[in-house]
């Protein structure tokens, strides 16, 4: 029998009750999810959507380490106990249900979008890149906004409202390391802040924690060397 231990939270009030999930019904922990809340627990909250670690939806922290819970193994033969909890430092909206709202508005304060000074040559006809320029945003793009690095990060717990976060500047790395992007300087102007960027101190708890295994750290240090 494996156990999982769901963490419950009710208003301010944090509570947890221990579930008991039979081997033989989950491998994962989205599946233990939806058994407790198909037949034991109906008011059970949490998001889930492709189950397949493409949505980025069921981000939460399993057992210390955050991750999707689509993707996360539970051992079968285990009789230890799983404990499930919301993504750590983020406003509890119900039970696994965190507010992203702050993430979200970080994210698009990078402004992530093509942005372009010069006129297309032929309206409407996509700009080209070389492969070469092309493979520069490998180890970028695959980011799905699941919230799992920056939230594992202590810079950002400790300065939320300030600190963009890894994956925030993961994309604007992204944008400023295209070569179709003509707002480079601006881009790099717009996050050298002391509170923005520089409260990444390289610890790599993001990298660590990136379900896609990037490494936000990496492109972090790659815009600190690209403002000197």
């Amino acid at each position: 029998m494996a156990s999982g231990l769901i963490g419950r939270v009710v208003g301010t009030n944090p509570s947890r009750a221990a579930r008991l999930i039979p081997s033989r019904w989950t491998s994962s922990g989205a599946q233990a999810q939806s058994k407790i809340k198909n037949e034991m627990d109906p008011s059970l909250t949490f998001r889930r959507s492709c189950r397949e670690g493409i949505c980025g939806s069921c981000a939460m922290n399993i057992d210390g380490c955050n991750g999707l819970a689509c993707l996360t193994k539970i051992e079968s033969e285990s009789s230890k106990e799983t404990t499930i909890t919301p993504l750590p430092h983020m406003f509890v909206i119900k039970d696994l249900v965190v507010d992203m709202t702050n993430f979200y508005n970080q994210y698009k304060s990078i402004e992530p979008w093509l942005k372009r000074k010069t006129p297309a040559s032929v309206p409407g006809k996509e700009i080209l890149q070389s492969k070469k320029d092309r493979a520069k945003l490998d180890g970028m793009y695959e980011c799905i906004l699941c919230a799992c690095c920056s939230t594992s990060c202590p810079s950002y717990w400790w300065n939320p409202e300030s600190y963009l976060g890894p994956a925030a500047l993961l994309h604007a790395n992204r944008w400023i390391s295209d070569s179709r992007d003509e707002y480079t300087k601006e881009r790099l102007e717009a996050i050298n802040d002391e509170f923005k960027l520089y409260r990444c101190h390289t610890i790599l708890n993001c990298a660590r924690a990136c379900p896609k295994g990037l490494n936000p750290g990496k492109q972090i240090t790659h815009i600190k060397q690209l403002q000197k």
